[in-house]
């Protein structure tokens, strides 16, 4: 029976220290991989059919490692910032 056991890059990545989601992160390590432009500039994967890099897998990839780490931002535009207390509404005395 052939051994079906597939080593994929991220099991050999080292998980920086500031990762706080692994699955997402070795996910989108391996994404990132499959994806990286060769000496060309063309994203490899049959997925992209030679697009020039990086290719919006790789770009998405990139994007779900920064979030699988503490501290990260959704986006580059975004701040940390505190959830607001939750505003209670009085309807009743609205309508009077």
């Amino acid at each position: 029976m052939p051994d079906t056991t597939h080593i994929r890059s991220s099991h050999q990545a080292v998980l920086p220290d500031d990762v706080t989601d692994p699955l997402l992160w070795r996910a989108a390590y391996d994404v990132a991989a499959a994806h990286e432009p060769g000496e060309d500039g063309r994203c490899p994967s049959l997925l992209c059919v030679d697009q020039g890099g990086p290719c919006e897998p790789l770009v998405n990839a990139r994007r779900a490692m920064r979030l699988a780490r503490a501290g990260a931002a959704l986006d580059r535009r975004s701040t940390n910032r505190e959830t607001p207390a939750p505003v209670t509404r009085n309807r009743r005395r609205k309508a009077a």
